[in-house]
C-alpha cells in the first residue's frame, strides 16, 4: 500500500472515530478533510464516455456540448462502430460537486449538497446523512409531491399546507423530501421552511428539507464543481435566464443531485428517491429496538401523469398518500371521486374530471392514457385505507398536520398486522411525533384497551425523549410505576439514556474510574451503569448522613436469586444484571422515577415523578439537597445550569412547604410525626434533617417546624408554662408537685379524656337499647388499657432538670458566674502563686473544655466522626470557642512562669481571652426571638464592615505616606512611621484634625530635630528660620480632598451598605434566625443536665459509660422516630391525601390568576376567529356547491324536456333517448354506459387478476377499467400483450381465442405463468387442530413455500380426471396420506371455483378446490411426529395459527377465514 493510501485510510479511520463519538472537538478542517475523503471513496457520478452526435452541431445524445467530454470519449478506440447507449456508454467516476452551498441574502443559512450517482447505494448516501451531515434519524418522512410548474393555489389553503407541514415537521422530528427545484410544489415547501425561520428566529432551523433533484436541469450548477468540494459555494438564483433548465430552491437546507449522465432530461431522480424512501422506512423508529420503522407519507398538490405514477406505486408499496383538494389538476381528480364506489369511477366521469381540472393541458392525452388513469385512480380509491383527502371545508382534519397523522394512522391501524400490534404501533409514532392530541383523539379511545404492560415501551420512549405530556397521558391511561419499574434492567437503561447533563459526567466518571475530562460530554449508553453507581453518587449529593438506596450485598448471589425488600409486601423476586440487595433496600418505583428525573434537572418529568411519590415531602426536600449540591458543584462549569438548578430546588422547597401546611393544617400531631419518621426511601433520613441538609430555611422557619422545635426545647415541660414560672421551679423544685408547671403528659391525659368522653357518649348513643352488656365492658376494657399514666414525683424531677430549656437557663447561670469569677481574677485576684478563686476558675475552664471535646465527639445522628468535625469546624462559635480556649492556655503556660515580663504577656492574653469569652456570650442570645435576628444583622455588617475597611485602607494609607514624606524626612523609626502614616489618617476621619501641616500652630518644642526624642515626633523639614519648609498650601489640599472622601463619601457608603444590609436581612432575619435556632436546641438537647462546672461529673460518667463498659451511644427519638409498618402505611397513606389536595388547591389557584385568565381569554378569542374564519370559508365553498348542483339540475331538466318533446313527436309515445334520472347529484352518465356499473362490492369484477405489472416479470398489462372487464362490454381500444412464461406455441390468436377468462378481461393474453391454457386447477387440503384445551386458539398446518418465502396452504396442481385420493397422496405425501386418508375421503369442501390470481390471463386462470380436516386426538401423534420430521427437508410443515395474517395469497385467506367461522374460531 503507498503513502497516499495509507494517508486516506488513517483520515477516513479518525473520521468515523469522529462521527461515533459525537462528544469530541474537531476542528472545521478536519471535518471538511474527512468528508471530501469519504465522499470521494463512496460517491460517484456519471459522465459520457462515448460522444455521438445527435443531430446538433457540437452536442452528444447524452445531452452534454462536446467541450464537456474527456478527450476518451471524443476519440474512442473501444466503442468504435457502436450505437449510442444510456447504460453502456455512461461511466462512474468520483463526484466533484459536493459541500456547502449559500444562497446569499438576507437570513439565508448555508445548506448541504452532493451530486451522486443514479445507481449509488441508498445505504451510503443515508450514511451520508447521519452520520457526516450530522442529521438526527427522522421519526417520519414526508415525500411531498405533485405539480413541478408553477401553479396557483388558493390563498387559505396555501397558508393552511405551509403551517401544517412545518408544524408537523416541527413537532414529530421528520425529513420532508421535495424535488428542490424553485417552482411548483417544491417552491411552496420552500416558502414555508422560510416563513418559519424567519418567525421563529433561528437562523439554524430545525426543519429538515432534503431535495432530490435531476443534476442535469440545474441552472448555474457550474458554480458547485469543485474536486475537492466547496465550502461553501455561492449559487445565484436566476429566474429570467434558466429556461428549459431549473434553479435549486434557495430555502432547502440539504440536496442531492442526481446525475445519470445526461443533460435536460427530467425524472431521472425518480427511481433514486423511492429506494431512498425504502431504506429510510425500513430503518428502526428512536433508539430501541421496538421493530418500528420510521412511517412514510406522500403529500400530494397538484400533480401531473408523474405525480400519478408516484402515488400509484406509492401504495402499492403500504405509502400512506394525503391529497389536499383545491390544489388542482390530478389531487382535484383524485378527491373528486375518493367518496365514491369503484363501480361509479368510469371512463365517462374521468374524462369530465380532467377536462374540467387539466384545461388546454386535457388535449394531450391519449385515449390510452385515459384509460390508464381510470385504472389507477380505480386501485387508488380502492386502498381507502391508504388515501386521505385533506378537505377544507369539513369539519374534520381541519389541519393538515392533523391530517398527515391520522392519515399514518389509518394505514397502520389497518395493516396485515392486525389486532394489538397494530394499536402498539400507533403509539409508538404518537409517542414518536410527541403528539399527544394525536394519541387522545386516535388510540386512547373508548374501544381500546389497554393494560400497564402494554404501554411499558411507549412509558419508556416518551421518559428518554423527554415527552412530559405523553408520560402523564400514559399515567393517565393505565401505566402503573410499579409495574413499569418492576424490573432493575429498566431503571438501570433509564439512567444509560440519560441526557447530557451534570449528573450524567459525574456518573460517567465513577464508573470509568475517573477518565472522563472535563467539558467532555460521554456518550448515551456508551457505558454499563449499574444501581449501585448512582447509589454512590447519590449519596455523595444527599450526604453521608444517608445510607445508599441501592446497597449490593455483601455475598454474591445469583440473577434468579435477586430479591428487593418492600416494606408493604416483603420480598418480592426480581430478575437483573449480577446487582443484588440486602433486606435494608427499599424499593419504591416513585422515587426512582422522580430521582431519574431530578438528577437530569428536568423540572416537568420531575414533577410528575414527584406526583407518582407517597413520600412526598421528603421527596422533595431531597430533591431540594440534590440540586443546589449540583449547583454548588457544577457552578464553575455553567453558571446557566446552576443558576436553573437552584430554581427548581427552590420550586422543590415550596412544594415541600405546601403540603406541610396541608398537613399541618388538618392535623398537627401528625405533621409533626412526618418531620421526624425515618424515610427508608430516603437513605433512612428524615424530613426534619433534609431540609436543614437542603438549606431549606423557608421550610424550617414553618410555624408546624418550630412548633416540634418549641416542643423539644420544653422537652416534658409544656410549652405555655410562663418563663418566670420555669425559673422559679428551677430555684425551688418541689414547686413542681404542686401543680405550679404544666407538664406535657398532663395535657396528653387531659385530651386523652376529653376523647374518651366523647367516645363514651358516641357509644352510649349506639348501645342505648341494647342489652348486650359483654360488648360494653370489651369496649370499656379496651379504652381503659390505653390510658396514659402521670408521672410520678422522681419523672417530674428529672423531666424538668432534662429539659433543654431548664438546661439552657442553668448553663447562662453558669456562663455568667465564669464571666464574672475571670473578671475578678483578672483585676482583683490576679497573684504570683494562683489563689482559690483562680483556681476555681481553671476547673471551670477544663469542664468547657471537656464540653467542648464531648460535643466534637457526640454522634448526634450517627453520620460518622469526619462529617461531624467537618460541621463543627465550619461553626463560627465553635471557632470562637476553640480560639478562647487556646488563648486561655497560652495565657496560663505564660502566666505561670516566674520571669515578670513573661507573666505580665500571660496577664495581657488572659484579658483579650476575656473579651472573646464575652463576645461568645452572643451565641446563646440567639435562642432570643428580638436578640437572636439582631445577631444576625451584626454578623451580616461585620462581613459588609470586612470589606469596606479594605477600601478605607486605600485612602488611609495613601494619603498617609504621601503626608508623611512631605513632612518628615528619613524617618527611621518603625512606630513612629506607622503613627505618622496609619495612625493619624485613621484618627482624621473621627475629627482629630492635625496640627503639624499648618505653619500657624508649629511648635518647635512639641517634636525632636534629629528625632533622637524617642517620646516626641521628629520635625519637619526646617528652614533658615527654623520653620517648617514644606510646602503648606499642598497639604491643607491633601487634608481637605482626604477629609472628603474618607468622612464624607466613604462613611456615608459605609452607613449606606449598613442601610441596605439591614433592609435586605431584615426581611428574611426571622427566616434565618428559625434555622439557626435548631443548631442550639439540638445542643441543648443532647447536653448533660449539670451545668459547669458540676458537668464534670456527667462527662465521667459518660467516659465510664461509652469508653470502659461500651455501651452504644444513645438515640435521641424527639429527632428521629421509628414507626410500626402499618402506622407509617396509615401516615404515607394520609400524606398522599394532602398532596393531591394541595395540588388540587395549587391548580384551581392558577386557573383563577389574573394571568391564567388572560391566557384563556386569548385563546378563546384565537379559537372564535378561526372558526369565524373557517365558517365564511364552508359558507362560500357551500354556496359554489349549491351553484354546481344547480347546474346540473338544469342540465337535466333540459334532458328531460327534450325527452318529452322526442316522446311527443314519436308515434306510440316511444323516444329515440331514454329518459334521464331526475336527481339532485351529479350524473355525469352518458346513455352509452353499461349497467354493468351498478353492481355492488360483492359481485365487482377481478381485481388481483389486473394489477398492472404482471408478477415475475418485466411485462405490464394493458389497464383494464372495473366497467370494461366483462367480455360483454365493448371495449376497442383493448389491445393487451401476449406473454408466456415458457416458450409455447400457443400463441396463435385461434388457439387462445378457444379459452376465455370467465372473470373477464385481465389485460395480458397468453399462458403467462401457468402451464398450461384454460382452468389450472389446484387442489389444497386443510388441516386443522385446536392449539388449547378451551378449543380458543385454531391452528392450520402450513408448508413453507421458498419461492415466495412465506408459510402457504398445501396443495398442488390437480388433474381435471384425476382421482381426489390420488392427488391428496400426491401433495400430502404417502406417509402423511396414509394416516389421514380415510378422513380426507370424508373432508368437507370449503371452496371449489374460480380463484382471483395475480398470474391469471385472459387465457389461462387458476381454479381451486380446498377441503379441510379437523384432526382429532387420535391423529395428533402422528401428525406431529411427521411434522417434526418435515423440518430438515426443503418444504417443512409447521401448524400455525389461523388468522389473517396467516397466509399471503387472498384466496387462502378466504379459505381459512370461513373455516374459522365453521369452527367458531378466532380469524
Amino acid at each position: 500500500m503507498d503513502e497516499a493510501a495509507v494517508e486516506l485510510t488513517l483520515v477516513q479511520t479518525l473520521a468515523v472515530s469522529a462521527v461515533k463519538g459525537r462528544y469530541l472537538s474537531l476542528s472545521p478542517s478536519f471535518q471538511r478533510c474527512s468528508l471530501a475523503s469519504w465522499i470521494k471513496e463512496n460517491i460517484k457520478k456519471k459522465e459520457c464516455c462515448f460522444y455521438v452526435e445527435d443531430g446538433r452541431e457540437g452536442i452528444c445524445k447524452c445531452g452534454y456540448p462536446k467541450i464537456q467530454h474527456c478527450d476518451e470519449a471524443i476519440k474512442p478506440e473501444d466503442y468504435m462502430g457502436e450505437q449510442w447507449d444510456k447504460h453502456r456508454h455512461v461511466r462512474e467516476v468520483p463526484t466533484d460537486a459536493f459541500g456547502d452551498i449559500s444562497f446569499g441574502g438576507l437570513g439565508q443559512k448555508t445548506g448541504k449538497y452532493v451530486r451522486v450517482s443514479s445507481d449509488t447505494s441508498c445505504e451510503s448516501l443515508y450514511q451520508l446523512m447521519t452520520e457526516h451531515w450530522k442529521l438526527r434519524s427522522p421519526n417520519m418522512l414526508i415525500s411531498v409531491t405533485g405539480g413541478a410548474k408553477n401553479f396557483y393555489i388558493k390563498t387559505h389553503l396555501k397558508d393552511k399546507f405551509r403551517r401544517g407541514l412545518i408544524k408537523v415537521a416541527q413537532t414529530t422530528g421528520a425529513w420532508i423530501l421535495t424535488g428542490g427545484t424553485h417552482a411548483g410544489v417544491m417552491k411552496h415547501v420552500g416558502m414555508a421552511v422560510r416563513d418559519y425561520t424567519l418567525s421563529s428566529g433561528l437562523m439554524e432551523g430545525q426543519i429538515v428539507v432534503i431535495g432530490v433533484a435531476p443534476w442535469g436541469v440545474i441552472h448555474n450548477r457550474h458554480a458547485l464543481v469543485h474536486p475537492e468540494g466547496c465550502f461553501p459555494a455561492y449559487y445565484a438564483l436566476d429566474e429570467q435566464g434558466q429556461g428549459r433548465l431549473s434553479c435549486l430552491d434557495i430555502n432547502h437546507t440539504h440536496f442531492m443531485l442526481v446525475d445519470d449522465g445526461t443533460h435536460g432530461h427530467y425524472g431521472v431522480e425518480i427511481e433514486l428517491r423511492a429506494r431512498l424512501e425504502k431504506l429510510i422506512s425500513q430503518q428502526s423508529l428512536g433508539n430501541r429496538e421496538s421493530g418500528v420503522t420510521i412511517p412514510v407519507v406522500c403529500v400530494v398538490l397538484d400533480g401531473g401523469p408523474g405525480t400519478l405514477n408516484t402515488i400509484y406505486n406509492a401504495m402499492l408499496k403500504h405509502t400512506p398518500c394525503v391529497v389536499l383538494e383545491g390544489s388542482g389538476r390530478l389531487a382535484d381528480v383524485i378527491a373528486q371521486v375518493a367518496a365514491l364506489p369503484v363501480s361509479k369511477v368510469t371512463l365517462v366521469l374521468i374524462n369530465q374530471l380532467m377536462k374540467r381540472f387539466f384545461g388546454q393541458e386535457y388535449k394531450s392525452f391519449t385515449e390510452v392514457q385515459v384509460i390508464e388513469w381510470t385504472k389507477k385512480i380505480q386501485d387508488i380509491i380502492r386502498m381507502p385505507h391508504l388515501l386521505t383527502v385533506f378537505r377544507i371545508d369539513e369539519d374534520k382534519n381541519y389541519d393538515v398536520d392533523v391530517a398527515i397523522l391520522q392519515a399514518l394512522l389509518k394505514a397502520s391501524r389497518s395493516d396485515e398486522h392486525a389486532g394489538r400490534q397494530s394499536w402498539e404501533r400507533q403509539l409508538e409514532l404518537a409517542v414518536a411525533w410527541n403528539r399527544v392530541d394525536i394519541a387522545e383523539s386516535e388510540i386512547f379511545t373508548e374501544e381500546s384497551q389497554w393494560t400497564s404492560c402494554d404501554l411499558h415501551p411507549a412509558m419508556f420512549s416518551a421518559l428518554v425523549g423527554d415527552k412530559p405530556e405523553f408520560v402523564r397521558l400514559l399515567l393517565e391511561n393505565g401505566v402503573c410505576v410499579r409495574k413499569f419499574l418492576e424490573h432493575e434492567d429498566t431503571l438501570c437503561q433509564l439512567y444509560a439514556h440519560l441526557p447530557a447533563c451534570f449528573f450524567l459526567r459525574k456518573l460517567a466518571k465513577r464508573v470509568q474510574g475517573g477518565k472522563i475530562r472535563r467539558g467532555q460530554e460521554p456518550p448515551p449508553g456508551s457505558t454499563k451503569i449499574s444501581l449501585s453507581h448512582v447509589a454512590e453518587e447519590v449519596r455523595h449529593l444527599l450526604g453521608s448522613f444517608t445510607q445508599p438506596l441501592y446497597v449490593p450485598s455483601r455475598y454474591r448471589m445469583t440473577k434468579d436469586d435477586v430479591r428487593l425488600a418492600v416494606p408493604s409486601k416483603g420480598l418480592v423476586d426480581l430478575p437483573c444484571s449480577g446487582e443484588e440487595w440486602t433486606p435494608d433496600t427499599v424499593w419504591d418505583p416513585g422515587r426512582d422515577l422522580f430521582l431519574w428525573a431530578v438528577v437530569q434537572n428536568n423540572r416537568e418529568l420531575a414533577e410528575i415523578g414527584w406526583e407518582q411519590c407517597r413520600d412526598c415531602i421528603a421527596a422533595a426536600l431531597a430533591a431540594s439537597k440534590i440540586l443546589r449540591k449540583l449547583a454548588q458543584e457544577s457552578g464553575e462549569d455553567d453558571s446557566e445550569e446552576a443558576k436553573e438548578m437552584g430554581e427548581v430546588a427552590s420550586h422543590y422547597e415550596k412544594q415541600a412547604i405546601g403540603v406541610f401546611s396541608e398537613c399541618h393544617s388538618w392535623d398537627a400531631q401528625r405533621a409533626q410525626k412526618l418531620l421526624i419518621r425515618v424515610s427508608p426511601s430516603w437513605g433512612r433520613s428524615t424530613c426534619l434533617w433534609l431540609a436543614l441538609e437542603a438549606d431549606a430555611k423557608s421550610f424550617i422557619a414553618h410555624s408546624g417546624v418550630q412548633a416540634l422545635l418549641t416542643q423539644i426545647w420544653c422537652g416534658e415541660l409544656s410549652v405555655d408554662n410562663p418563663h418566670w414560672k420555669v425559673l422559679l421551679c428551677m430555684i425551688f423544685f418541689p414547686l413542681i408537685y404542686t401543680g405550679f408547671l404544666t407538664f406535657r403528659r398532663d395535657e396528653d391525659i387531659q385530651r386523652q379524656a376529653e376523647r374518651t368522653e366523647q367516645q363514651k357518649l358516641a357509644m352510649d348513643s349506639v348501645f342505648s337499647g341494647s342489652s348486650d352488656a359483654k360488648i360494653k365492658r370489651h369496649y370499656r376494657g379496651s379504652s381503659q388499657q390505653s390510658e396514659l399514666k402521670p408521672l410520678n414525683c422522681s419523672s417530674r424531677l428529672m423531666s424538668l432538670f432534662m429539659s433543654p430549656q431548664v438546661k439552657f437557663y442553668w448553663n447562662i447561670a453558669s456562663y455568667f458566674g465564669f464571666l464574672w469569677l475571670f473578671a475578678v481574677v483578672l483585676m482583683i485576684d490576679f497573684q504570683a502563686y494562683p489563689s482559690w478563686r483562680e483556681l476555681l476558675l481553671y476547673v471551670w475552664l477544663m469542664s468547657l473544655v471537656c464540653e467542648e471535646v464531648r460535643q466534637l465527639y457526640h454522634d448526634f445522628d450517627g453520620s460518622g466522626f469526619r462529617r461531624k468535625a467537618k460541621m463543627y469546624i465550619s461553626d463560627l462559635w465553635n471557632i470562637l470557642d476553640v480560639l478562647s480556649i487556646m488563648l486561655f492556655i497560652v495565657g496560663l503556660v505564660c502566666r505561670l512562669q516566674t520571669s515578670g515580663t513573661v507573666f505580665y504577656v500571660g496577664k495581657v492574653v488572659l484579658c483579650i481571652d476575656f473579651i472573646i469569652f464575652c463576645l461568645r456570650l452572643m451565641a446563646i442570645f440567639t435562642i432570643s426571638r428580638t436578640l437572636g435576628p439582631k445577631i444576625i444583622i451584626v454578623r451580616r455588617m461585620m462581613m459588609d464592615l470586612f470589606f469596606f475597611m479594605f477600601l478605607l485602607s486605600i485612602w488611609v494609607v495613601a494619603y498617609g505616606v504621601a503626608k508623611q514624606g512631605i513632612l518628615i524626612h528619613n524617618e527611621d523609626r518603625l512606630n513612629w512611621i506607622i503613627r505618622g502614616a496609619v495612625y493619624e489618617p485613621y484618627l482624621i476621619i473621627f475629627g482629630n484634625v492635625p496640627s503639624n501641616i499648618d505653619n500657624t500652630q508649629f511648635d518647635l518644642g512639641s517634636c525632636s530635630v534629629n528625632g533622637s526624642d524617642p517620646l516626641k515626633p521628629k520635625c519637619p523639614v526646617l528652614n533658615d528660620e527654623n520653620m517648617p519648609a514644606f510646602p503648606e498650601w499642598l497639604t491643607i489640599i491633601m487634608l481637605c480632598i482626604y477629609l472628603l472622601f474618607a468622612n464624607i463619601l466613604l462613611l456615608n457608603l459605609l452607613i449606606a451598605i449598613f442601610n441596605y444590609t439591614f433592609q435586605e436581612v431584615q426581611d428574611n432575619t426571622d427566616t434565618i434566625w428559625k434555622f439557626q435556632r435548631y443548631e442550639l436546641i439540638k445542643e441543648y438537647h443532647s447536653r448533660p443536665a449539670l451545668p459547669p462546672p458540676f458537668i464534670l461529673l456527667s462527662h465521667l460518667i459518660l467516659f465510664i459509660r461509652g469508653v470502659l463498659l461500651r455501651y452504644p451511644p444513645q438515640r435521641h427519638k424527639h429527632f428521629r422516630q421509628e414507626l410500626e409498618q402499618t402506622v407509617e402505611e396509615e401516615l404515607l397513606s394520609w400524606e398522599a391525601y394532602m398532596k393531591d389536595n394541595y395540588l388540587a388547591s395549587t391548580r384551581q389557584d392558577e386557573s383563577q390568576s389574573v394571568e391564567h385568565r388572560i391566557q384563556d381569554t386569548a385563546e378563546k378569542v384565537g379559537v372564535m376567529s378561526e372558526l369565524l374564519e373557517r365558517e365564511q370559508e364552508m359558507v362560500s365553498a357551500t354556496m359554489s356547491k349549491r351553484l354546481s348542483k344547480l347546474e346540473e339540475q338544469v342540465s337535466e331538466s333540459t334532458k328531460a324536456l327534450r325527452w318529452i318533446i322526442d316522446a311527443l313527436k314519436s308515434q306510440g309515445c316511444k323516444s329515440k333517448m331514454q329518459p334521464p334520472l331526475m336527481t339532485g347529484k351529479s350524473s355525469d352518465r352518458d346513455d352509452g354506459e353499461s349497467s354493468g356499473q351498478e353492481t355492488d362490492e360483492e359481485t365487482a369484477p377481478h381485481t388481483f387478476a389486473r394489477q398492472l405489472q404482471y408478477p415475475s416479470s418485466t411485462v405490464k398489462r394493458f389497464p383494464v377499467p372495473e366497467e370494461k372487464v366483462p367480455w360483454e362490454v365493448n371495449f376497442t381500444p383493448y389491445l393487451p400483450p401476449v406473454y408466456n412464461q415458457q416458450d409455447s406455441s400457443d400463441s396463435d390468436t385461434s388457439v387462445l381465442d378457444k379459452h376465455r377468462n370467465p372473470g373477464g378481461r385481465t389485460g395480458i393474453r397468453g399462458k403467462g405463468a401457468l402451464k398450461s391454457l384454460g382452468p389450472n386447477h389446484i387442489l389444497h387440503p386443510v388441516l386443522t387442530r385446536w392449539h388449547d384445551a378451551e378449543h380458543k386458539v385454531l391452528e392450520f398446518l402450513a408448508v413453507w413455500e421458498e419461492a415466495e418465502k412465506h408459510w402457504a396452504l398445501p396443495g398442488c396442481s390437480a388433474k381435471p380426471d384425476e382421482p381426489l385420493a390420488q392427488s391428496l397422496e400426491r401433495i400430502l405425501g404417502k406417509k402423511l396420506h396414509d394416516k389421514t386418508k380415510s378422513k380426507l375421503e370424508a373432508g368437507e369442501e370449503v371452496y371449489n371455483g374460480y380463484v382471483d390470481d395475480s398470474r391469471n390471463t385472459d387465457n389461462a386462470w387458476i381454479e381451486t378446490t380446498i377441503i379441510t380436516l379437523h384432526c382429532d386426538t387420535a391423529l395428533m401423534e402422528d401428525l406431529n411426529h411427521i411434522v417434526e420430521s418435515s423440518l430438515s427437508s426443503h418444504q417443512p410443515l409447521q401448524w400455525r395459527e389461523v388468522s389473517s395474517a396467516a397466509c399471503v395469497c387472498p384466496y387462502q385467506q378466504e379459505a381459512l377465514r370461513q373455516i374459522s367461522q365453521r369452527h367458531n374460531a378466532h380469524f
